[in-house]
């Protein structure tokens, strides 16, 4: 039985255990959100995948157009798109066999995250990864 969407043990698992992150709609530009977040994310350790059609590096890392061409295993997937474009992505990590999708702060798809819940990955949405981490990492 998987973990409800947003459960506090979903959230714990993720920051514990999925320690490769592709970044869907990872910016290049240091004042977006997803700039932050995965930069973030590097200096607490993890690896960061850029996913993004119009990127070609970021963060030092080579940027990757879809979660299809990413050429190495993901343990989660973290979206940052619009509400309506991140179906998309959550079927991806789907098919890819992610363990677990992280919808950030304001990105809100039902549909698609119970779809991913369903197929058994963990899932987290509506929720920023940075503020959650910070939170769990400070208890």
């Amino acid at each position: 039985m998987s973990l409800e969407i947003n459960s506090p043990e979903a959230i714990e698992r993720i920051l514990m255990e999925c320690r490769t992150i592709a970044v869907v709609g990872l910016s290049s530009n240091p004042w977006r959100p997803s700039h932050g977040v995965a930069n973030y994310m590097r200096r607490q350790g993890y690896r960061v995948i850029p996913v993004n059609p119009n990127e070609r590096e970021v963060l030092g890392e080579r940027a990757y157009p879809s979660l299809l061409d990413v050429p190495e295993a993901v343990d989660l997937v973290d979206v940052f798109r619009r509400s309506e474009e991140a179906g998309k992505a959550v079927d991806e990590a789907i098919r890819i066999g992610a363990k677990a999708v992280w919808l950030q702060e304001g990105v809100i798809d039902y549909a698609a995250a119970e779809r991913a819940r369903a197929a058994g990955l963990l899932v987290v949405m509506d929720r920023c990864w940075l503020k959650e981490h910070a939170k769990w990492k400070g208890r």
